[in-house]
């Protein structure tokens, strides 16, 4: 019989997706790529395949993770197996550079952004935003990785040759001009099956670092965990959020062959929307969802389990 085989690298993070898919009693198997190998010219089983390899996995001692997860896709990929998440997804992932070209070209706007290697071209870079305040990240991120604001390019030129300068895994830094809320917050709008599923509002009062997940280490400073009930929390979902920009946003994972996926946006004091961030590798904060009464990994574990029984059908005829 055939199954799901979800490729990752962090237990922790598909915890409560395996969770879903007992409670629906869907086979599945774990499939962690932390290390390993693979017989090319090997037939792989059948099934569904579901990656969620991440970009932070060398924050977790994983740092050739992706690049394995990248073989093992192109293996299934040419054997003809479903992907979920595949080949394209995982290129995106590890690359804002490509998550930025792609949505530009779809018509979703994005901040200015500069991508550099090298201290002296960062410093040359950072010129462009000369009397304006503009942020760091790094190009293979996630967490918030390297996102740090700066006020001048003298302060950005003294980290940049100071001994906390934190460099990007893949040696791409990119320079981004600062998109200011009124409210201090941005919002996360996750899909599933390429479809839009719901958004969250997650309060930026007191940091970048926006990871939702349960799983969290003390470093990620927007996770809800842990908090008291008089404290608000710092992840809301949005009752009956629309916004014309779900339409392309649909229309930029549709050409990427992305069905499950998180895509940030920060609105300014104009109202104008600027998207910085997809995610496909999104994770989901219980205690929002709890309060809403919607459930992230419960819809991704319906939408696997419905692939795998169109899979069946496909291999009974």
């Amino acid at each position: 019989m055939s199954k799901i085989y979800v490729i990752h690298e962090n237990n922790e993070w598909t915890e409560h997706l395996f969770k879903r898919l007992d409670e629906l009693q869907i086979p599945y198997e774990d499939w962690l790529l932390d290390s390993g190998k693979v017989h090319l010219t090997s037939e792989p089983p059948e099934g569904i395949f579901y990656s969620r390899m991440s970009a932070s996995s060398h924050t977790r001692g994983h740092r050739y993770a992706p690049e394995l997860s990248s073989a093992v896709l192109s293996w299934l990929e040419q054997y003809g197996r479903e992907v979920i998440n595949g080949s394209r997804a995982l290129q995106l992932e590890v690359s804002k550079v490509l998550q930025y070209l792609e949505l530009e070209k779809h018509g979703v706007p994005t901040p200015k952004t500069v991508a550099a290697v090298g201290k002296e071209e960062l410093v040359e870079a950072a010129k462009t935003f000369a009397g304006k305040r503009f942020i760091t990240k790094h190009n293979r991120a996630g967490k918030g990785l390297g996102v740090q604001l700066f006020r001048s390019i003298e302060a950005f030129q003294d980290y940049v040759e100071g001994e906390h300068f934190d460099d990007s895994i893949d040696g791409i830094t990119l320079l981004q001009e600062y998109i200011e809320s009124p409210d201090s917050y941005i919002t996360r709008c996750e899909f599933v099956g390429g479809k839009f599923l719901y958004a969250v509002r997650v309060d930026t009062s007191e940091g970048f670092e926006l990871c939702p997940a349960d799983a969290c280490t003390i470093d990620d400073l927007f996770c809800a965990v842990g908090e008291s009930a008089s404290t608000p929390s710092k992840f809301q979902i949005l009752d009956d959020f629309d916004h014309p920009i779900l339409k392309k946003y649909e229309r930029v994972l549709a050409a990427n062959d992305i069905k499950i996926a998180g895509i940030e946006f920060i609105q300014d004091k104009n109202g104008r929307i600027y998207t910085y961030d997809i995610n496909t590798n999104t994770n989901y904060n219980s205690e929002a969802e709890a309060i809403s009464g919607k459930f992230g990994m419960l819809e991704v574990a319906k939408y696997l389990g419905k692939e795998l029984e169109n899979l069946e059908e496909l291999v009974r005829v």
